[in-house]
């Protein structure tokens, strides 16, 4: 038998179909044990040998295989004397527990036929082959998603304790065949910008192979799109030295050019895949207004809608209908595209304008009888009635071709007349209103410019001398202009006309947000006007919605926050808002999200402030305070049973949302954490701070999700300045304790010390349990991390005592995990190894779901277990632990966790398992945790590279932790000098 049989990447196979063929209850794996289930449900599969028999079988799909090629596929060159027969006993058992019809006899020797998707080797194949063509199409997220699925498919080893010559061949070509197809996702990783992500995986894969070396190129890859070009460098300097060391070779090619251009810091390599770009479609039309000469930016618009129109002749009539703010530049655009598809329309272009946004507009027979004269129809031929006009216009175009643009459109029964009604002509359509009920068009919605481009256009305006000196003033005035079109071009022409301005006096009259409005205009043109004309045309229920929504500081707004802010039922407050997207005054954000332009929102509230009373204002924002904040309680207290926290914050009259489950209460946290925060940082005003402060108590989570860390922290400190001008002691206490959380979480370790240490002042005058109970406690954590474990024992002790009286039981059990890491801290680690267990007793006789809190006391015990020894159990609680935090998105503790179970792995010997989960720490810590936790981390994966044999990547590792420690002053800068040392190192 030809052992070679089964390509290096195995081949496609046709689907086997027909009636001796079986169901799809019948499964088979190889990519792992060589199995067989029926219904979900596993078959006995035998002996070795006869396990060999059904692998050599399977693999041959479908093909026969001969009794020889068979005895030479289990036994090799040395077979039993009855081994003829053990190969027709073992095929009677297989025929015995698979179904009729799939172990064939033919031509003396035997055949397993099954349908394609029977076999996970097959699946494998047909999903690498999707990927393939699926990356040559340029859809690399599909492909990646595709090769994920067969990558899953592996089950361990291939052909796992098979035996026999040909097993061994094909495990070696299946694993092999596996690493190419996870070089090839890992490769897709870097091309989607996914490097951060790659490198933990990457560098375990290295340490499991450690020759092969598209893997160590895609590492440097990774690593140098990181930001780590050292180390980058350093695992070349690793590879150069293993390959010379065992194979007595050089690096490969592609290897040292990777080498070199990473030494140059080739911009090329930090560059995202291109997408090829569809060449841009010239048009040009004939009776149209002159186009703007300093036309800027929306290149993916003119291409999109240039092919349109270029592909109009021979087609059905194409209809293209822009729709955007007013200020947006439709009409810019549209005449900008039908200058330049002039040549596709050598019959004429037809435009008006009809005056959708104003009092009157345009009616369609007056129009009509326009565009019929500038056909050539005499006056004399021109119909009274809109149908009979609209008749003759349809055919006076019939052969012709002809692009009309139908500018500032009120809605589609306006244009419907106005259309042509052949092949080869083409419309564009402007409109403030979304035209869904415009039947074939297809619909565009414009936005506001990029950075970028409004950048551009403000330069071409004002020229490039003054914006260059001043290009971050140049900035900010585009950014007060909201990125729209209008308001950039007013800003500019006041900033050209005025040659003693700098652009600087122009961005300090700009960030008046009150004035900015005045400010932007100039002439016969002006922002506010603009608006005006859309918001003139609102029912009063639609302007009383859209004055009340645009008070709120949020970047957007829910569906149901909506509602409470107009307090009206969902689906009353639904109907309101779609009419303000249709009228283009609001923008829908996603299925249920709402949001204003920046400047749309100025107007908003200037009408607010104008029309709707004061008291009427302070309500709707006190509705959305109490709405937040009684929904964010129901998340903590999901997230939290038993905690007497939400026991402790204001009374609110909105019932706030409720949640099925856990997932769905996190996922609304998360999603609103910019609103929930700014709607905290707005309503620090006396009548409602308490509130506003008990709301960042209540969404401390967000604080140590990395993402909206900093946004939390801004929050916090303006809570706590806000208390303490209004001499709130008990607020001023909860925001200093909230703010000491906020410091603890980025590292810094002295300020958040002294907020607590207020803080705990405050609690005291203030007889707030909340505080009296926390503040000690976060003091005594810091004091653990400072190694002044007196201090961190006597405040600790305090605030588990605060929190028994309290009746706060997870919080006396959080208090006595945080002791137990002082007692490991000072050599007391029998008893640490009690006070955690004591902690973790009290989570789980509460049996109230504290799934989060009992993580916390699990960390704290995996630590103790670590340092006593234990670590197959300090190894399974942490694990434990890990999988809450994932799936609480608690990003701290999360990649804390995996820096403990590095730990583990080094103390038990798992280099290779250190390495890879202090790699992952690294990637999940990035933005948060501060600099002392990342050395930490550092200094752990160093460990772990060295004993790998990675020296140079580990000394890369070792130097940025010293210069973290240095920087800082931590004490742990002595142990890594040790390591740096040449004869640690060796």
């Amino acid at each position: 038998m030809d052992r070679e049989n089964g390509p290096r990447v195995p081949e496609q196979r046709a689907p086997l179909t027909g009636p001796d063929f079986v169901g799809n209850d019948l499964r088979f794996g190889v990519l792992g044990p060589v199995r067989a289930w029926r219904d979900g449900a596993a078959l006995p599969s035998g002996s070795p040998q006869q396990r060999a028999l059904l692998a050599a079988l399977l693999l041959r799909e479908g093909r026969t295989a001969t009794a020889s090629e068979l005895i030479d596929a289990i036994w090799g060159e040395d077979p039993p004397s009855q081994a003829l027969a053990a190969v027709r006993t073992y095929a009677s058992r297989l025929r015995k527990v698979l179904d009729a019809g799939v172990l064939v006899s033919d031509a003396g020797g035997y055949a397993i036929r099954v349908p394609a998707g029977v076999v996970d080797l097959n699946i494998a194949q047909e999903l690498a082959a999707e990927a393939e063509k699926l990356r040559a199409a340029g859809d690399r997220s599909e492909a990646r998603a595709r090769l994920t699925k067969a990558l899953a498919l592996w089950d361990g080893e291939p052909l796992a304790s098979v035996p026999g010559p040909y097993a061994e061949t094909q495990r070696a070509r299946l694993e092999e065949w596996r690493l190419q197809l996870l070089e090839t996702r890992l490769d897709m990783d870097l091309e989607a910008g996914a490097h951060a992500e790659a490198v933990s995986e990457l560098t375990a894969l290295t340490a499991a192979h450690p020759l092969r070396e598209r893997l160590r190129e895609l590492l440097m890859l990774a690593l140098y799109r990181g930001g780590r070009q050292a180390e980058a460098l350093a695992v070349y300097a690793d590879t150069r030295r293993l390959l010379a060391d065992e194979l007595g070779v050089d690096p490969c090619p592609e290897l040292s050019r990777l080498q070199q251009r990473i030494l140059r810091a080739d911009a090329e390599l930090a560059r995202p895949v291109e997408e090829s770009a569809p060449a841009p479609a010239v048009a040009r039309p004939a009776q149209l207004p002159a186009t703007v000469p300093d036309f800027t930016g929306r290149a993916s618009f003119v291409r999109e809608l240039g092919d349109r129109l270029a592909t109009a002749e021979g087609s059905v009539m194409a209809v293209s209908a822009l729709a955007g703010i007013g200020g947006v530049g439709k009409t810019t655009l549209a005449v900008h595209l039908a200058h330049e598809a002039r040549p596709h329309f050598p019959d004429g272009q037809l435009y008006v304008d009809l005056q959708g946004a104003g009092a009157r507009a345009a009616a369609p027979e007056t129009v009509l009888g326009a565009f019929l004269r500038a056909l050539g129809t005499p006056d004399s031929a021109i119909p009274d009635s809109l149908e009979e006009r609209a008749a003759l216009y349809r055919s006076t175009l019939d052969g012709r071709r002809i692009l009309v643009l139908l500018d500032n459109a009120r809605d589609a029964a306006q244009i419907r007349p106005l259309l042509p009604g052949t092949a080869g002509c083409a419309a564009l359509v402007t409109s403030r209103i979304r035209m869904v009920d415009l039947a074939g068009a297809h619909l565009v919605d414009l936005d506001v410019m990029s950075p970028e481009e409004a950048l551009q256009l403000f330069t071409r305006i004002v020229g490039a001398e003054r914006v260059c000196a001043e290009r971050e003033a140049a900035l900010d005035v585009v950014a007060a202009c909201g990125f729209l079109p209008l308001a950039i071009r007013i800003a500019a022409s006041r900033l050209a006309a005025r040659r003693t301005w700098t652009v600087a006096v122009l961005a300090a009259k700009l960030a008046d947000e009150r004035r900015r409005l005045d400010e932007l205009q100039a002439g016969d043109l002006a922002v506010k006007a603009t608006f005006e004309l859309g918001y003139g045309q609102l029912e009063p229920a639609q302007a009383r919605a859209f004055r009340l929504l645009g008070l709120a500081d949020g970047p957007d707004i829910s569906l149901a926050a909506a509602a409470a802010v107009l307090d009206l039922p969902p689906q009353d407050t639904e109907d309101l808002l779609e009419a303000l997207v249709d009228t283009s005054l609001l923008e829908s954000a996603a299925p249920g999200r709402y949001r204003y332009h920046d400047l749309v929102r100025l107007y908003a509230r200037a009408c607010a402030e104008r029309d709707e009373p004061s008291a009427e204002r302070e309500r709707a924002l006190s509705r959305l305070l109490d709405f937040y904040l009684s929904t964010a309680a129901r998340v903590y207290a999901i997230e939290r049973p038993g905690d007497r926290t939400v026991a402790h914050l204001e009374v609110t009259h909105h019932s706030g949302l409720e949640f099925s489950d856990h997932a769905e209460a996190l996922d609304w946290l998360h999603a609103e954490a910019g609103c929930v925060l700014a709607c905290a940082q707005q309503s620090l005003a006396h009548g409602s701070l308490r509130r506003a402060v008990d709301l960042l108590m209540a969404t401390k989570d967000l604080a140590e999700s990395g993402v909206n860390s900093l946004r939390y922290e801004v929050a916090a400190v303006a809570a706590r300045d806000a208390a303490r001008a209004l001499r709130d002691a008990r607020s001023e206490g909860r925001a200093r304790t909230t703010l000491s959380q906020v410091y603890s979480t980025a590292g810094r370790f002295d300020d958040a010390d002294e907020e607590a240490r207020l803080a705990m002042d405050l609690g005291q005058a203030s007889a707030d349990p909340w505080t009296r109970a926390n503040a000690p406690n976060e003091r005594g954590i810091l004091a653990l991390y400072e190694n002044r474990h007196a201090d961190a024992e006597a405040h600790l002790s305090r605030a588990r005592d605060a929190f028994r009286a309290d009746a706060n039981k997870p919080g006396e059990a959080s208090a006595l995990c945080n002791l137990s890491r002082v007692h490991l801290a000072t050599g007391r680690v029998a008893s640490a190894v009690e006070l955690a267990t004591q902690g973790i007793a009290i989570y789980e006789e509460a049996d109230t779901g504290l799934a989060l809190r009992l993580a916390n006391g699990k960390y704290a015990l995996g630590l103790a277990l670590t340092a006593s020894g234990q670590t197959t159990r300090a190894r399974a609680v942490l694990t434990e632990a890990l999988s809450v935090f994932q799936e609480s998105r608690q990003q701290l503790w999360h990649g804390m966790t995996l820096f403990r179970l590095a730990e583990v792995h080094l103390a038990d010997g798992r280099h290779a398992a250190a390495a890879a989960h202090a790699e992952q720490a690294l990637s999940v810590l990035h933005g948060i945790g501060g600099e002392w936790r990342r050395a930490n981390v550092l200094t752990v994966l160093g460990r772990g590279l060295s004993a790998l044999g990675q020296t140079d990547r580990a000394r890369v590792c070792w130097s940025e932790a010293l210069t973290a420690f240095e920087h800082l002053g931590s004490p742990e800068a002595d142990d890594v000098r040790v390591l740096l040392h040449p004869a640690a190192v060796a």
